[in-house]
């Protein structure tokens, strides 16, 4: 039997795709779990069109992703920290600290996409990565400074 899925279906198909599966799979598996639907030549030209939608779709994102990751880098955000002897700093910078200084600063992202390769313990220049989409990342500039 042909069919279209409807959702991701482990082991065999991504939503959307054209896939030949068992009469009885079909019938007492994925049709009723509203997985997939029988494959017919108006299905699959709306499957298709749904499709080049979301394509369309993930492009922008993307493009968005690209443009926020390009003013990211051409700026840097100033972290204020009490320090101690050697310039050691009582505690570590987070990411947290750092989305805080991003949002002040009108840049607003989640702060689980801040990834700190080493953690911060010291005053001066660190690059840390910020993950805006699977495919983009950014690099930022913080400075660290004594309060």
């Amino acid at each position: 039997m042909d069919i279209i899925l409807l959702k991701d279906v482990e082991k065999l198909g991504k939503a959307g795709s054209r896939v030949k599966v068992r009469d009885g799979y079909a019938r007492n598996f994925l049709f009723p779990r509203n997985l997939g639907i029988l494959s017919t030549s108006k299905i699959l030209k709306r499957a298709e069109q749904k499709k080049k939608g979301q394509l369309r779709k993930q492009a922008e994102v993307k493009e968005q992703a690209v443009s926020l990751a390009q003013k990211i880098e051409k700026m840097s955000c100033t972290i204020k920290m009490q320090a101690g002897e050697n310039d050691r700093l009582f505690g570590s910078i987070t990411s947290q600290n750092i989305h805080d200084a991003l949002s002040q600063l009108g840049i607003h992202i989640d702060k689980k996409d801040i990834v700190i390769g080493e953690p911060i313990r010291k005053l001066g220049q660190a690059t840390v990565t910020v993950k805006l989409h699977s495919e983009v990342d950014a690099k930022l500039k913080v400075w660290v400074v004594k309060q």
